[in-house]
């Protein structure tokens, strides 16, 4: 039987490992930070007629400019931000690849702080683009002098925050974005995944666009929208970068299927963003019960929580799999990924991981004082 090895791949492709996180049915999935939360009853009713409409059109090619899903993205985002500052694609992924694509490429850069999501070094060498790993500060987070300097001393093409950051939860400044602009002189990508998730008025750096012609804020609608199935992401720039952005992107490639049911989980965002206070009260229950357990949890503006403080990760990915949860071992020493999802899934979890005993050398106290502070700061 051929194996991979044995084909013609390009060579910096050769020994990489396609991006995925286990795909098991289980009672509680808590593992790839979805909405576990279903689509209300009354918008995917909504959805289907409005797909059902699109069906009957399918023999035509669809609006290649999406024009009425820009316009509604527009609407959606505010911050008098335009139709013709939009782009959409299937998922976030599609257009932070459509972004490589006409920015990156063969003797271009992309620079990202580590550990962050693990797709940018993948999407990085599927355009032949270097991926450069900057460091941290203490406990993840970014400071803007730490972020600045290693802007100046790699001097990418392009520059890519994760806010809040994935796997690590850890929200960013709008002041350490401000200083990576100021530092780079290429592109600077913000990827607000989880933005939704930020504490209430907490400023999006879509407020940063204005004058800034070189940053780009992207989106997707597979978090807070319960709409990972559906595979759309956007992204709000100035109107030359979405030029840029057309010169690589295949014919049509927004199925009017797509650009139908995106339509009507815009026409009810308010309905299907209602669930994000709930998913923000089991993310703070997370950080604190994780703590009084003996576990470290580190500060999160997302829908998922990491802890550290694990002993053997693997035992207790696999224990907790044995009792019906699945979560994510990302790959960070002594630390484990949950996603904090309904009330139920969140008891179950918190109800396993207790069964598997409290791990070894912690006293707790101060974990959960940390927590709590972390919980009172996110408010």
């Amino acid at each position: 039987m051929t194996s991979l090895s044995d084909l013609p791949i390009r060579d910096d492709l050769r020994g990489r490992t396609p991006y995925g996180a286990p795909q098991k049915v289980v009672p509680v999935a808590l593992n790839v930070n979805e909405n576990t939360h279903p689509v209300p009853e009354d918008v995917a009713a909504d959805i289907v007629a409005r797909v059902a409409v699109a069906v009957t059109g399918v023999n035509r090619y669809p609006d290649r400019e999406f024009t009425e899903l820009r316009e509604a993205f527009a609407r959606y985002l505010g911050h008098g931000v335009g139709a013709e500052q939009v782009w959409a694609a299937n998922g976030s992924n599609e257009v932070l690849q459509h972004i490589l694509q006409a920015f990156g490429g063969p003797g271009r850069s992309l620079l990202g702080f580590a550990p962050t999501y693990s797709m940018y070094p993948l999407l990085a060498s599927g355009t032949g683009t270097s991926w450069i790993a900057a460091g941290r500060d203490a406990d993840f987070e970014l400071s803007p002098e730490t972020a600045a300097a290693a802007v100046r001393e790699n001097d990418p093409d392009i520059v890519i925050l994760c806010s809040p950051n994935n796997p690590t939860g850890t929200p960013l400044s709008l002041e350490t974005i401000e200083a990576v602009y100021a530092a780079a002189r290429g592109i600077v990508i913000v990827d607000e995944a989880y933005a939704e998730f930020m504490p209430e008025g907490e400023p999006s750096a879509i407020t940063l666009l204005p004058g800034r012609e070189r940053l780009l804020i992207s989106r997707t609608m597979s978090k807070a929208f319960a709409f990972a199935g559906a595979r759309v992401g956007y992204l709000a720039a100035d109107p030359a970068v979405v030029d840029a952005l057309r010169l690589v992107r295949l014919p049509y490639h927004l199925s009017a299927i797509t650009q139908a049911a995106a339509l009507g989980a815009l026409a009810h965002a308010d309905e299907m963003l209602a669930m994000v206070g709930e998913i923000r009260a089991q993310r703070d229950r997370l950080v604190v019960e994780l703590a009084e357990l003996g576990y470290l949890p580190h500060r999160s503006g997302s829908n998922f929580v990491l802890f550290g403080g694990v002993d053997d990760p693997h035992a207790v990915f696999e224990g907790l799999l044995e009792r019906g949860v699945l979560i994510r071992d990302v790959g960070i020493p002594h630390h484990l990924r949950v996603t904090a999802g309904t009330e139920t899934e969140t008891t179950a979890f918190l109800e396993a991981l207790r069964s598997l005993g409290r791990p070894a050398g912690t006293s707790g106290a101060g974990a959960v004082a940390a927590a709590a502070q972390s919980v009172s700061s996110q408010s």
